[in-house]
């Protein structure tokens, strides 16, 4: 049976997975384990792999378990093609790749690393703190460079991969 893809409001996959359960359609939640952050004690908590994602299986996709689907309190949609918002199947292959990674317990850390143009900061070295945007990057070798407006004046300053980050939008 295929799989298919559903984008939920934010922090709502666990209230769509539940109420998918209810509506008798087989959901998977892919969850990792992750230190929590709380400053009396240390305890792993369980996230979601992919924030606001879940996964759904159905032997035939009609209107009327889309519409079940697409009228679950927190559904945003079903993930598809841009043009005609035709729902597009999960390939078995991924969902055995996700169970695996999940089941193994490895640690799993998501790197969200800037392209080309984005605004970035620098997160180590002698210029942590300060702020730019990329010009270019070499994704295997992991060197990023960013451009530093100071005094009206453009430094490009060499980084590699870990002492850079995104800036969130």
């Amino acid at each position: 049976m295929p799989w298919y893809a559903v984008h939920t409001r934010s922090r709502h996959e666990y209230k769509v997975k539940t109420s998918l359960v209810q509506k008798g359609i087989n959901a998977f939640l892919p969850e990792i384990e992750v230190p929590s952050k709380r400053k009396d004690r240390k305890k792993k908590i369980n996230i979601p792999l992919f924030s606001g994602y879940l996964f759904f299986e159905t032997s035939f996709l009609d209107n009327e378990t889309k519409l079940a689907v697409l009228k679950t309190f927190g559904v945003v949609r079903i993930l598809g093609k841009k043009d005609t918002f035709e729902p597009l199947p999960v390939p078995e292959n991924k969902i055995a790749a996700i169970r695996r990674l999940v089941e193994t317990k490895a640690q799993i850390f998501e790197v969200r690393s800037p392209k080309v143009g984005e605004p970035a900061r620098i997160i180590d070295g002698p210029f942590a703190g300060i702020e730019g945007i990329v010009v270019s990057r070499n994704a295997q070798k992991e060197l990023f460079v960013v451009t530093i407006e100071i005094l009206q004046r453009c430094v490009a300053v060499k980084l590699e991969g870990l002492q850079v980050a995104r800036l969130q939008a």
